[in-house]
């Protein structure tokens, strides 16, 4: 079994603060990086670090087109988006929150003291107000307008 380190042992402590509160997305993640971290899995760390955001970006991304692809929303549904201010207002901030998660991935990818608050800041978000962990990338991008990197 490999050598459990404090910060792992925080983590974990952390999933078992999210299983109690009811967020297991959290502790699905921990509990995956766990079993990597305690089998012959671990040289797998360096990757899933490289590659791990866009991985999970391709797979979110897959699962929004999910109801486009398999028929559920027609192109002509998908064209009325364009018939309210409510759709309008969800297309304009749709563009907004993505141009803000390209800024995040840059500014994360050259500043990891941010990266260790964006993870804390996630963490507190989700063990204690019941947050989902898909913020980082648009608190980064927030962030970069705050401290002008990116």
């Amino acid at each position: 079994m490999a050598q459990m380190d404090l910060t792992f042992i925080v983590v974990l402590i952390l999933a078992a603060l999210c299983y109690f509160t009811h967020n297991y997305t959290v502790t699905w993640a921990v509990l995956l990086l766990f079993v990597l971290k305690v089998t012959p899995l671990s040289q797998f760390f360096p990757q899933l670090n490289k590659y791990g955001i866009t991985i999970g970006i391709v797979i979110l991304t897959a699962a929004m087109l999910v109801p486009l692809a398999n028929g559920s929303i027609s192109l002509q549904e998908l064209l009325k988006s364009f018939n309210s201010w409510k759709s309008l207002c969800a297309i304009l901030v749709g563009v907004f929150v993505s141009w803000l998660g390209m800024r995040g991935v840059t500014l994360m990818e050259n500043n990891t003291t941010i990266v260790n608050g964006l993870i804390v800041g996630t963490l507190i978000g989700v063990g204690f107000f019941k947050g989902i962990p898909v913020g980082p990338l648009i608190a980064a991008g927030m962030v970069s307008l705050i401290v002008g990197k990116a």
